[in-house]
């Protein structure tokens, strides 16, 4: 079988929503978890645009909230496919809001998620390659690889590493913490 190609172009999804108050948390800011549900979205849309497949989330990167989005603005999300793997394909995604009335841009948060497409019987498929076609592109490609790279170190290291050893518990008073076990 021939091995399938697609531009990283073929997957660029745009979401845009005004927020209301509606999506806001008790302290009248629009709800991470709001946030966060629309995003997932869009990597759903991006992915499955790239892989032709309905797809799953398989892992969220670390999201920081760093400004809050305020009723009335209006939230943008970009995403695209960054990395492939075999079944799995990483989604890069940008949060920004707009204030309509003053035209101000908040750069919101930005995340990675990973997503896996799947047949209809729940089975993993392989997704097509990946041309990548701009310095941006090669860019996003190397950093995802990195962050794999990075987890994957991460993983390992948990996998090792002994936390009942005495040297592990005494090193715990390092941050305060008190053992009463």
């Amino acid at each position: 079988m021939d091995t399938v190609y697609k531009k990283a172009g073929a997957s660029r999804v745009t979401l845009s929503e005004l927020m209301l108050p509606s999506h806001t948390n008790f302290s009248g800011k629009i709800h991470g978890g709001y946030i966060l549900m629309l995003m997932d979205q869009i990597a759903f849309a991006s992915a499955s645009k790239f892989s032709g497949s309905y797809c799953v989330t398989a892992s969220v990167d670390t999201v920081d909230f760093l400004n809050p989005i305020e009723v009335g603005e209006l939230v943008t999300l970009k995403a695209s496919v960054n990395y492939v793997g075999n079944s799995s394909m990483v989604v890069g995604i940008r949060v920004t809001s707009e204030n309509i009335r003053t035209g101000k841009i908040k750069h919101c948060n930005s995340s990675y998620f990973t997503m896996v497409a799947k047949d209809k019987e729940n089975k993993n498929v392989t997704v097509p390659r990946l041309i990548i076609s701009s310095m941006e592109e090669v860019r996003r490609f190397y950093n995802a690889v990195k962050r794999n790279h990075l987890k994957k170190e991460r993983n390992q290291h948990e996998e090792t590493f002994d936390h009942t050893t005495p040297e592990a518990l005494n090193g715990l008073k390092a941050y305060g913490v008190k053992l009463e076990l």
